[in-house]
């Protein structure tokens, strides 16, 4: 998931790691095999074992992760193919090993990646796994937003999420299995909720101070100390020697302290993108008919990344449910105790215990 820092969190489950062991003939509970769950960003890819639980309405807890394995960038996007087929590939396989299963004892996959934007993209991704897993695994591809979803729902698709790390994007679902998405169009398109939107807007506000086109603003001297420069002019190639956007959404911290030291140009920044994020929760939520027709429905908004954490005074996640219960009373936020691995991991499973209940039934 895009996060503008290291920011997993307790995740609520129990890895257990076995080295040389088949977890799919032994008794730890997986004797019937093992799901990989990825989630795979911008910023980083993360792959987690877990063993096929028992059909039931109620899921073990903790929950049993038996390996977890963490790799760089997967939007094809951002990479190019090649480069994210060998990084989902890789922490597959580290997953797979620290587990002690191996690439047999697979009987689902649920990617979630950020980039899959269309039904060609799932396709494409579809077929590459096609080449790696035999015919019987059951393989599912969605956006990484599903999955974040989904850690926050434990694997039911019912609801709105809001990801807002180096990029963002708001994604739901009805009851009645109808979508829709709003942002998460990449920072060129306009994601200025995001990470990355948040940190551009701050280095602007400092060339602009600098050159004398906009007003001066401590996020000059914050931003400095932070990237250990000494002139704004410096910024400039600082920022295109290397243009990714985790590196410059890294610097969301620096905003939110000048905006907590009362900086006019850094709260503005943030009270734009909490601004930002909420509309795009507010349209996912009109489109689907979420609130109900008297606009008081309960449902939930699962709240993931980095710029949402409520680990600061400023609290850019806490402004933003504001914003949406002010229009929607019933929205429900949720911050995941799994993360989206593991919610990827929970849709396979029940995709598996769905597709099992109705061959029973035909």
């Amino acid at each position: 998931m895009n996060n503008y820092g290291e920011s997993n969190g307790d995740l609520n489950v129990h890895e257990k790691q076995v080295e040389g062991r088949d977890h799919g003939e032994n008794g730890d509970g997986s004797g019937n095999g093992v799901i990989l769950g990825i989630d795979g960003g911008t910023t980083s890819t993360v792959c987690v074992c877990i063993p096929i639980f028992p059909s039931s309405n109620t899921l073990p807890k903790p929950l049993l992760v038996l390996g977890r394995a963490v790799s760089g960038c997967s939007n094809h996007n951002s990479v190019g193919e090649t480069a994210a087929r060998d990084t989902l590939e890789e922490v597959m396989a580290e997953a797979l090993s620290k587990s002690g299963s191996n690439w047999s004892t697979v009987h689902a996959v649920c990617l979630g990646v950020s980039g899959v934007n269309h039904p060609t993209d799932q396709e494409r991704i579809l077929n590459w796994l096609r080449e790696i897993f035999p015919s019987h695994v059951k393989l599912y591809v969605q956006n990484d937003a599903v999955a974040a979803l989904a850690s926050g729902t434990m694997g039911k698709l019912h609801g709105c999420v809001l990801i807002a790390g180096t990029g963002c994007i708001s994604y739901g679902f009805a009851e009645d299995g109808r979508e829709a998405r709003a942002s998460g169009a990449g920072p060129v398109l306009g994601d200025w909720g995001s990470g990355y939107g948040i940190a551009a807007k701050a280095l602007t506000a400092v060339i602009r101070a600098h050159d004398g086109r906009g007003p001066q603003t401590l996020l000059t001297n914050k931003i400095l100390k932070a990237l250990c420069l000494s002139s704004p002019d410096e910024l400039i190639g600082w920022t295109y020697a290397d243009p990714s956007w985790a590196r410059i959404a890294a610097l969301v911290p620096e905003v939110v302290s000048c905006a907590e030291a009362c900086d006019q140009v850094a709260t503005k920044i943030l009270v734009d993108a909490v601004q930002d994020l909420a509309l795009s929760v507010k349209a996912v939520v009109q489109r689907l008919g979420l609130c109900g027709e008297d606009g008081n429905g309960f449902f939930p908004v699962v709240m993931v990344g980095g710029v949402l954490e409520a680990n600061r005074t400023w609290d850019i996640g806490k402004e933003v449910v504001k914003c949406i219960q002010e229009q929607f009373p019933g929205a429900h936020p949720i911050r995941p105790q799994v993360e989206p691995a593991v919610g990827a991991a929970l849709l396979a499973w029940n995709f598996l215990m769905k597709e099992s209940t109705e061959n029973c039934h035909s």
